[in-house]
């Protein structure tokens, strides 16, 4: 089957679904999404816990709720969508090449794309951790999937590896469910989740978190029956006689999430090391003129809320796009540097006050001025409490701060 489409969305998920209303809203009508789940919504679909919607809708609602709030509005403003889909390759043509379980295989010609297919979560098999293979290893966004869509239970004595988000919120899920958390062993000397998860899915149930451990072997033939953990250095590597074994019968990993992005390489786009992610300029246009990307799949973000913000913004560019042409002039990098991972954008012709500046710092400081120069000098200076790598910050710039930026020459982000 061979298509036309004016704007084609890759995902439909909450940035997705963002995206496509958008664009929808500012004046583009020939628009398909392309999701290859079930139904619309992604992951929020089985995020049951509250959390979701502060920022966006002013209330606290959980995943799919929020998830709902746009598939209605995706109904109501007839955005068409093929689910059960999956995108094969994308050309830095633009040229779609999809599978429909319906529809069978389609040849999708587009005038702009927007990326947003989200991130996946890091396996055991990326972190190498040594010994057998028996059942009951999981992601912990694979065991939420199992609790909360398909109404199974995975185990009753549960180690969790990492203290990502997801990690977080799995321990008081499966505490909840009856079974015993042992604890949440954290590799790094701080956490990587964010302190309300910490604080309300840890110290409120009274599961330990250690911090600089991480596991050293796996023991079960058919089913898991234990791990032995140890303690770590600076350098993050194991000491011996630290060892100690916690007999259980699950374990789960959350060990860190990936933005999905091959399909983003696949269309030649420039990725960025750092995030991997697409590098993009101010409009969240990539480096193939006419591919967008947004959401986690260009950065992972910590709530949702900013990723329907970011998602809105991609909309309305490709919007702009489509009706004027976006031409490409010289651009301005952003460069990341003394406590800062990166900076998202990584580039700029010119800057506004609708763009915010997304940034990481690489590890946890209080009382640290973070700063934006513009050809040495800080035309942006704040002073933080408390940062840590698991939070996202934002910049939010004026037009004054805007206009100095656009006409220096070296610009970078960093704290002092």
């Amino acid at each position: 089957m061979n298509l036309h489409k004016q704007l084609v969305v890759i995902g439909g998920g909450p940035a997705g679904m963002a995206a496509a209303i958008s664009a929808k809203e500012n004046g583009i009508d020939d628009i398909l999404i392309l999701e290859r789940g079930e139904f619309l919504g992604g992951i929020l679909n089985q995020c049951i816990h509250a959390g979701f919607g502060l920022h966006t809708f002013n209330e606290e609602l959980t995943g799919p709720e929020y998830a709902t709030r746009y598939t209605d509005r995706i109904e109501a403003l007839k955005i068409e969508y093929s689910l059960n889909t999956m995108v094969l390759s994308i050309k830095k043509d633009k040229t779609i090449v999809a599978v429909s379980r319906d529809k069978g295989l389609m040849n999708i010609k587009t005038e702009a794309v927007i990326l947003a297919m989200g991130c996946r979560e890091r396996t055991r098999g990326a972190i190498n951790i040594a010994g057998s293979r028996p059942a009951g290893i999981f992601t912990a966004g694979t065991a939420q999937y199992y609790i909360n869509i398909m109404g199974k239970t995975i185990g009753k004595k549960i180690v969790i590896l990492g203290s990502g988000d997801i990690g977080l919120i799995m321990a008081r899920r499966l505490t909840l469910e009856g079974a015993e958390v042992k604890t949440v062993l954290e590799l790094l000397p701080y956490s990587n989740g964010l302190g309300r998860n910490i604080a309300q899915c840890l110290e409120d149930f009274d599961i330990p978190l250690m911090l600089s451990h991480t596991i050293v072997g796996i023991t079960g033939k058919e089913r898991l029956e234990g791990i032995t953990i140890a303690s770590v250095d600076e350098k993050l590597t194991p000491i011996p006689g630290s060892e100690q074994f916690i007999e259980c019968d699950t374990l789960l990993l959350s060990v860190g999430l990936i933005p999905e992005n091959e399909l983003t390489t696949d269309a030649e786009v420039e990725i960025d090391q750092r995030t991997s992610g697409a590098v993009i300029n101010e409009n969240l246009e990539t480096s193939v003129e006419g591919i967008f990307a947004c959401g986690n799949v260009l950065h992972v973000h910590d709530l949702v809320d900013y990723v329907s913000d970011e998602a809105a913004r991609a909309g309305k560019k490709a919007t702009q796009y489509l009706k004027n042409g976006i031409t490409k002039n010289e651009y301005k990098n952003i460069i990341a540097q003394n406590g800062v991972r990166y900076c998202v954008p990584q580039k700029f012709e010119k800057l506004t006050p609708e763009t915010p500046l997304f940034f990481r710092v690489t590890t946890p400081c209080d009382r640290r001025f973070v700063a934006v120069f513009a050809d040495g000098e800080a035309v942006y200076k704040k002073r933080e409490a408390y940062l840590t790598p698991s939070e996202m910050q934002i910049i939010k710039l004026n037009d004054e701060i805007c206009e100095k930026l656009n006409k220096a020459t070296q610009i970078s982000i960093e704290l002092i």
